[in-house]
């Protein structure tokens, strides 16, 4: 079988994965997301008729989240599930259709073919079908058209992770499956104008603040506002499970059943920043962080006499040294790996399997460690803003920079390490996701009081960032642009695709992107980022920060 996908940051040659993914995915699991895709778009074309008619259901928009999110990089590989939701996709699409003959507006007099489509009977026909469907099934389309296209399509399922952790914890906006049906229809047809997909571009941009903020919003519901927290990166003597991903809920509930087992619970990855949230932290045996980032997961793992529970993206291919010892669960899953069911009935997810495998391997011993702060979320930023204004104004604070976005194993990203060592003394570093493990344990001092790194939290906490922005512009009376901000982004997968759109909906101009550009931006498409927003690939650290200083408050 062929493939092709570029979606992520790794696309091999900086081009597109063609034999198999650098993620570790088959060309089969690649085509059955393609197909998943396919199947999408034609229930959004109809659910968006139903909808201006309000007669789509929640089920619908909450559908559409779980299978977009199912096809970002690094959650599902197994192909049987992938099938699962092709045939859910099928069913759904004939409930939708009926809910959009039965509006009283006339139908359009074309129907696109995503809206048609109906699987074949066995997994060897949908295969065939997904040939017929991949990102380049048309390769006459308008290679600028297809970009946008693609920009837009990866910036869904980016909203649609977001919006998948904030429907775990029981919020939903009416707003974002709209959107969403919308722009899934516009894909379906495939055929808008450039200047209408660069419209559901930005309109995604916004979509997702929204969803962040949502997202934001159910966490400090239920886990409290995060406060500067030391977590301890040493290890404790006894059983251990080590949590990777990105799920809260998931970590909550493993701790609660955990409790007085004697089972200590690590963070790894993503996972750190859960240990500034009072609801979690309050648990004793949230022993401290393990590890570092998701690409380093199999030497990591390897090395650890623990049980392993993956939730959400980030997993990779399971070496054999732990492959009997990991566990997934939500939507993340690989084959040969057990999962954990979903909660059922409002209940609580049954984690005795992962707790049973950690007594039988006897654990960590007990070893020292350093320790670092997390917790900087805008709540705790903000709290000290009049000092940080203050300092600002009599120079005392040069300059801030946001370095943030996604890890990754490809060579250049010891460019954000450079980086963050070469800031000046008196700028502060604001920092999210797990691209701050290139540099989160460097001692950074203070700076008037304040830790010159903030860590903000996960990828999934970058509207913390986007209000601390926001906030310090309201403060100085000017535009985002006008403070001494500069924007160093390194991106991986969809979300940071998503949240890239975030901020350039929001006008923020000069941003600094590597260790590559996306191999689905043509130099078409880049030209009007580069003439409209002033985006530009990453340099020299030494030169970047050089440019960035030059920028003064105004």
């Amino acid at each position: 079988m062929n493939m092709f996908c570029y979606q992520c940051e790794q696309a091999a040659k900086g081009t597109g994965c063609t034999v198999q993914g650098v993620c570790g995915k088959d060309a089969e699991t690649a085509a059955l997301q393609d197909l998943l895709v396919h199947a999408a778009t034609g229930i959004g074309w109809w659910a968006d008729i139903a909808a201006r008619a309000h007669r789509a259901d929640d089920s619908v928009g909450a559908f559409l989240v779980r299978a977009l999110f199912s096809t970002v990089t690094n959650v599902d590989f197994d192909p049987s599930r992938l099938e699962d939701l092709i045939r859910e996709a099928a069913t759904l699409k004939a409930r939708v259709r009926e809910m959009a003959l039965g509006t009283r507006g006339a139908l359009p007099a074309q129907v696109p073919d995503p809206a048609e489509w109906e699987p074949e009977n066995t997994k060897a026909g949908l295969l065939a079908q997904a040939a017929k469907v991949g990102l380049m099934a048309n390769p006459a389309k308008n290679p600028d058209l297809r970009s946008l296209e693609h920009l837009l399509l990866f910036g869904l399922k980016g909203v649609s992770a977001y919006a998948d952790h904030a429907h775990l914890l029981g919020k939903k906006s009416s707003e974002i499956p709209i959107f969403l049906y919308k722009a899934l229809a516009a894909l379906a047809e495939g055929n808008r104008s450039a200047d209408d997909l660069a419209a559901l571009v930005m309109e995604c941009g916004r979509i997702n603040i929204a969803t962040m903020e949502l997202l934001s919003q159910a966490h400090r519901e239920k886990f409290g506002t995060p406060e500067p927290t030391q977590v301890f990166l040493g290890t404790k003597k006894g059983p251990a499970i080590i949590v990777s991903g990105h799920d809260l809920l998931d970590l909550k509930e493993l701790l609660e059943q955990t409790e007085d087992t004697g089972v200590n619970v690590y963070t790894h990855g993503e996972m750190l920043p859960a240990h500034g949230y009072p609801g979690l932290k309050r648990h004793p045996h949230l022993a401290g962080n393990y590890g570092t980032a998701w690409q380093n997961q199999a030497r990591e793992f390897a090395a650890a006499p623990a049980a392993i529970l993956m939730t959400t993206n980030c997993i990779q291919r399971p070496a054999q040294a732990y492959k009997d010892r990991i566990f997934t669960t939500g939507l993340v899953a690989w084959p040969g790996v057990e999962q954990i069911p979903d909660r059922r009935g409002g209940g609580h997810k049954d984690f005795s399997r992962v707790i049973a495998k950690a007594r039988e391997l006897g654990g960590f011993e007990e070893t020292g460690g350093k320790t670092i702060t997390v917790g900087f979320a805008h709540e705790a930023v903000l709290g000290v803003a009049a000092s940080i204004i203050a300092a600002v104004k009599i120079g005392r604070i040069r300059h801030f920079f946001l370095i943030g976005g996604c890890d990754g194993a490809k060579p250049g990203r010891n460019y954000f390490t450079q980086f963050a060592e070469l800031v000046p003394n008196d700028c502060v570093i604001l920092t999210l996701a797990c691209g701050k493990y290139r540099f989160n344990t460097m001692d950074a001092g203070t700076v008037e009081g304040l830790p010159r790194l903030l860590d903000v939290g996960q990828c999934n906490d970058a509207y913390s960032a986007v209000r601390i922005a926001q906030a310090l512009a309201d403060a100085f009376g000017c535009g985002i642009n006008d403070l001494p901000l500069s924007v160093i982004l390194s991106w991986y997968e969809q979300k940071a695709v998503a949240v890239l759109l975030s901020l350039l909906f929001l006008g923020v101009k000069d941003i600094r992107l590597g260790p590559s550009l996306p191999a689905f931006v043509t130099p078409g498409v880049l030209k009007v980022l580069v003439d409209k927003f002033g985006i530009r690939p990453i340099e020299t650290p030494e030169k970047d920060i050089e440019e960035c200083l030059k920028k003064k408050a105004r």
